[in-house]
């Protein structure tokens, strides 16, 4: 496989075209942003964790029944996806009440949600990622009715499962982000699932080992990110 071109550069990761018109190359940078690009930084090694965490998730929910976008990982910081068309809605799924959350509506930081709270978002930065429901969407012409539906089933069973897989690990799923995409007409998981889209929770301490590490200035994040990585990617060490 040659890489060819950047399609596409985020904010912490970079998307390239490849030889092969159906796969292409995402790069996990060691970039670092907050609050809608206004707090920058750069993280040693932020790309190389999230690259390999990502990687063993998507490996998981595959074996579980879940179809990724996922086919390999390629080197330390690269994984070899299937091209997609993304559907331009963030699916952001709640089981403990932080974040905005707590500060939009009379929830308290840690109050557990049951059943899971799942909200759409708007993939947009010129709109700001507003908040959306399913009339907006299709009013959009985001999804179709029945994608949204399937989005849904999907999104929650990926929660249930991950819940499971990181008790085993100490770890508590108080709330993250997905994406999807279209794949010959199919729905598929997309994007990542790292520290950078989740808030991970140490199950005993309830310390924070995710983005709000940066976000709030709560210590050192390499050492957040590689101790996930400890838990989930023990391999790589």
């Amino acid at each position: 496989m040659i890489k060819l071109e950047a399609l596409y550069s985020g904010k912490a990761k970079t998307v390239f075209k490849t030889d092969d018109p159906k796969k292409l190359i995402m790069e996990f940078r060691n970039s670092l942003t907050a609050f809608d690009g206004k707090k920058k930084s750069e993280a040693p090694k932020k790309g190389y964790y999230n690259a390999q965490i990502s990687a063993k998730l998507f490996k998981l929910l595959e074996e579980k029944g879940i179809k990724t976008h996922f086919d390999s990982i390629l080197s330390d910081t690269e994984m070899v996806v299937d091209s997609v068309e993304i559907v331009k809605i963030e699916v952001i799924v709640r089981n403990i009440a932080a974040g905005s959350l707590t500060k939009k509506y009379p929830f308290t930081t840690g109050q557990k949600l049951d059943p899971p709270i799942l909200l759409f978002d708007y993939k947009s930065d010129e709109h700001g990622d507003p908040m959306i429901n399913d009339d907006i969407a299709l009013a959009l012409r985001l999804a179709t009715k029945e994608e949204l539906s399937k989005i849904r089933k999907i999104a929650l069973k990926i929660n249930s499962i991950l819940i499971g897989y990181l008790d085993t690990k100490n770890l508590l799923l108080p709330d993250f982000k997905l994406e999807f995409g279209r794949r010959g007409g199919e729905i598929v998981l997309a994007d990542e699932i790292s520290c950078d889209t989740c808030r991970f929770w140490d199950k005993t301490t309830g310390e924070s080992l995710d983005k709000d590490v940066f976000r709030f200035d709560k210590g050192d994040l390499v050492a957040a990110y590689r101790e996930v990585a400890k838990r989930i990617v023990p391999e790589i060490f």
